[in-house]
């Protein structure tokens, strides 16, 4: 139960931190995403059913860091 929490909790918050360090969409995506495969790789991942909660919330954190750096934008 706790890995289902985490992986629709956590990835999103990496892209959000990731886009927030290096002001950059992708590369927060893309450093979530190699996070993410090391932790499939090593086996801390098991099942499909939580890789597929994993990229649903890879989703929904680029799409909130868009939307957020938007926002920014605007007021700036």
């Amino acid at each position: 139960m706790i890995q289902i929490i985490s992986a629709l909790i956590l990835p999103a918050m990496l892209v959000l931190l990731f886009t927030r360090v290096t002001y950059n969409h992708f590369v927060g995506l893309a450093l979530t995403v190699a996070l993410i495969a090391a932790s499939v790789y090593k086996g801390y991942t098991d099942s499909w059913h939580l890789i597929i909660i994993d990229a649903f919330s890879l989703t929904f954190g680029l799409w909130l860091s868009q939307r957020l750096f938007r926002k920014s934008e605007k007021s700036a």
